[in-house]
């Protein structure tokens, strides 16, 4: 190719069937020999060797993101270049929109394919190892057809808040036959469950093999999925689980949960709920579309729960904002912040006469939204950051921040509870618990002491009662074990205990229904007669698991095979059936599912993979292992390869 009169077109596809224009900005002509350099794009011969010359290309900090074809005309001929680029969001770059200053977090929230999403509860929080892995094969082509499945015009490609609000909604099925398809049905056999996903990868790679949405995915698998699409696209992206999370239905900032005279929570009446985790997004950017202030982290989230502008997508809402109760922002500031800072209000619903009546047992103002957790850079541990969506509880911050929040949502009322003996000098003090061996074994009779304890001197009489429930974590009530009801009296004892047995069979028939990780949750109730205070306790106990190990070399070589092994011994009282364990290697192997069978009471099976490595650098292997009888047991362990 000759370097006089050299021209380069570009073109980039925001839709299949739109033509590229240059006043759309999707076509850009360069002229290699014009200096000029006031142009957005412009191009230059740096070097020439006969009919070869080579063309180095500069494009815009704020160029539309996607896809793009070269041709190059000399004015005799026109060439077509065989290969196409790929231009993103850059990080790196300070005029760039997303640019991030540290280094490390780059690291951290761009580069790293392997992570860790937090789950469980406030009191018993588990990192889920997660392989986000956005260099596999066909993730960025899959995230090109997501762009060009949005159908947003070229320069709103240009805008991570515009791309971060779509892909939540590309992400979920709900709109448009989008990547994955929720469900909290407790029954997969038409797909794979939630809970054996170990990464994004298979998920992308058959959503765009087939194009049809991927059954199925909760709330941890579409962040994973997210973090994965935003980091491919060069947005700096972390998943994010808010413990105690609050899903208000109605816009007023409470979250109401009603519970029957036997402490066991109605679920025909619960609308509002709160989740004992939920994960979302941050993604990183500036917000020149908000006043000067909202910078940086942005909270997003594919888990379709409320439609936001008439679909199911919601953010991006700076968590500056959240924090400082600032809804009035787009995008759903309103309820990012209640499920961080709502109030959780209990009753108790009693029948008088053929009647329902409503009694008020207690408002709490800081339970909802603790331990935000995500994983830490550059460390495998888990890094509290609540205290960048939240002032310390009952601040005189935290409750100005509520305060600004209520003013701009319609049926807000920050009443408190009333208290019938506040006027009563003399009040009990009792403080409401469970005693015992408290780890819970499938196939073992739960045992636990509801622990009744009066720290005050007087004598008080109490219509004490207690219910045991079995929930899924987004504290739906799928089976009510066992109701204690009594009048106690504390004469003369400071503590009372009561015994609380459930047979194994009065869950397991639940545990084995449900495809689901579940949880026990206990509720206490304690109305004291001669004061009439109300006291009322929850208490959520998770089941525990044998261990899984993966045995295998602590480094190999790239091309060189090298064998995982994974072993496991049921150490429990129970067959377990229908094992099957899933498995995955970002870099080493796509993921495996081996399908065990049965597995009796202390038997072992041990399975092996020959690995063949083909990049260099740590790599980890993540298994998870599931049964008829238990959910999710869940390991990994690291490989470094060199050449």
């Amino acid at each position: 190719m000759e370097s006089t009169g050299t021209l380069m077109r570009l073109n980039t596809r925001s839709k299949q069937s739109e033509k590229p224009m240059e006043s759309a900005g999707s076509l850009v002509r360069l002229n290699t020999r014009s200096k000029q350099r006031n142009q957005s794009w412009h191009a230059n011969i740096c070097e020439t060797n006969g009919k070869e010359c080579l063309i180095a290309v500069t494009s815009p900090a704020d160029a539309i993101i996607g896809k793009y074809v070269v041709k190059v005309d000399t004015g005799a001929s026109i060439y077509s270049c065989n290969e196409h680029f790929y231009l993103l969001f850059n990080p790196w770059c300070e005029a760039d929109s997303v640019f991030l200053p540290d280094d490390d977090e780059r690291t951290e929230y761009v580069l790293n394919d392997t992570g860790y999403i937090y789950i469980g509860s406030t009191k018993s929080i588990r990192g889920r190892p997660w392989n986000f892995g956005q260099f596999e094969k066909d993730i960025l082509d899959c995230c090109m057809y997501l762009l060009d499945k949005s159908q947003l015009k070229p320069n709103a490609r240009k805008d991570p808040v515009i791309i971060s609000r779509t892909m939540s909604a590309l992400v979920n099925s709900q709109d448009d036959r989008g990547v994955l398809y929720a469900s909290w049905s407790g029954k997969y056999t038409s797909g794979t469950s939630p809970l054996a996903w170990t990464g994004s990868v298979p998920i992308l790679q058959q959503y765009y093999k087939t194009q049809k949405s991927v059954l199925f995915g909760q709330c941890w698998v579409f962040s994973g999925v997210l973090t994965t699409v935003m980091r491919c696209l060069g947005i700096p992206a972390r998943s994010v689980t808010n413990f105690a999370s609050a899903h208000d239905t109605e816009e007023n900032l409470k979250v109401d949960v009603f519970l029957n005279e036997k402490g066991e929570k109605l679920n025909n009446l619960t609308k509002d709920s709160v989740w004992n985790f939920h994960v979302w997004n941050d993604v990183w950017m500036k917000r020149p579309d908000l006043p000067k202030g909202f910078d940086g982290w942005q909270a997003i989230d594919a888990t379709p729960q409320e439609v936001s502008q008439g679909i199911y997508q919601c953010g991006p809402t700076p968590i500056s904002a959240i924090k400082k109760g600032e809804v009035y922002l787009p995008y759903d500031s309103k309820f990012v912040f209640a499920e961080v800072n709502a109030d959780k209000v209990y009753w108790v619903v009693k029948n008088e006469g053929g009647e329902e009546k409503y009694i008020k047992l207690r408002e709490e103002t800081k339970v909802i939204g603790k331990s935000i957790s995500t994983k830490a850079v550059g460390k495998n541990v888990r890094e509290d950051i609540t205290d960048q969506y939240k002032y310390p509880e009952e601040s005189p911050e935290e409750r100005k921040a509520v305060e600004t929040a209520c003013c701009y949502l319609q049926s807000c009322n920050l009443g408190t509870l009333e208290d019938p003996s506040a006027q009563d000098s003399v009040k009990s003090d009792l403080k409401l618990g469970t005693e015992g061996d408290q780890a819970l074994w499938p196939g073992q009779p739960i045992e636990l002491n509801i622990v009744v304890r009066n720290d005050s001197l007087g004598t008080w009489t109490i219509n004490f009662a207690a219910s045991c429930q079995l929930e899924s974590y987004t504290g739906n009530v799928e089976a009510s074990l066992a109701t204690v009801k009594q009048t106690i009296k504390t004469e003369g004892k400071p503590v009372i205990e009561i015994p609380l047995k459930i047979a194994a069979d009065a869950y397991m028939k639940t545990l084995m229904v449900v495809e689901d990780e579940l949880l026990v949750k206990i509720n206490i109730i304690a109305d004291v007669q001669e004061t009439n205070e109300k006291f009322m306790e929850e208490l959520y106990f998770n089941f525990e698991y044998p261990p899984l190990k993966v045995e295998m070399a602590e480094s190999a070589k790239v091309n060189e095979d090298f064998t995982c092994a994974f072993i496991f011994k049921n150490t429990l009282s129970i067959s377990l059936e229908n094992c099957k364990l899933h498995v995955e290697g970002l870099g080493l192997f796509t993921m495996e599912t081996f399908d065990q069978g049965d597995l009796a009471p202390g038997r072992i099976f041990k399975c092996k993979i020959v690995c063949a490595p083909r990049k260099t650098g740590l790599k980890k292997i993540v298994a998870k292992l599931t049964s008829n009888q238990i959910r999710g047991i869940t390991t990994e362990k690291m490989i470094c390869i060199t050449k």
